[in-house]
């Protein structure tokens, strides 16, 4: 499984401006809104909030992998904010995030969409990755950093 799977140039912002974990999921939501990938952002915010309850997906280092199952979406689907002032997401170590991607996708798909989990956070455990994406100009070079990352 590729990233580029499920991630799109259309789900990519390098600008996120939200400074909170529930202003960042909503606005990744609305992404998703903009790029007519669902039509229910309410529902998509609602699926990714019920599951930071159960514990804060801020997994340290920076990056943050908020996801959920709602029938708002048709097909597995990410977003990826980059924040360049860091957002306060409660993350496990405490630090600030500066790397969100979200990942929903509809409630009957639990293999898939544990399986993109667990490709999405091998690929973050990379300092140089992470770093790569935090000095990305453009959402092309970001596509680009994924895919040489994807070929692997």
């Amino acid at each position: 499984m590729k990233i580029m799977d499920f991630l799109c140039p259309e789900t990519i912002t390098i600008d996120l401006k939200a400074q909170d974990k529930k202003s960042a999921i909503n606005e990744l939501a609305e992404m998703l809104h903009k790029t007519k990938k669902t039509k229910k952002v309410a529902e998509v915010v609602e699926a990714v909030l019920e599951r930071e309850k159960l514990g804060s997906t801020g997994i340290g280092q920076g990056v943050a992998i908020p996801h959920g199952k709602t029938n708002a979406v048709s097909e597995q689907i990410g977003v990826l904010g980059i924040s360049q002032k860091g957002v306060d997401f409660h993350s496990l170590d405490g630090e600030p995030v500066y790397l969100i991607f979200l990942l929903v996708g509809p409630t009957e798909i639990a293999g898939q969409h544990l399986k993109a989990l667990a490709r999405i956070s091998r690929l973050f455990k990379d300092k140089f990755f992470r770093q790569a994406l935090r000095d990305a100009k453009s959402t092309e070079e970001i596509v680009k950093i994924i895919q040489q990352e994807d070929a692997y």
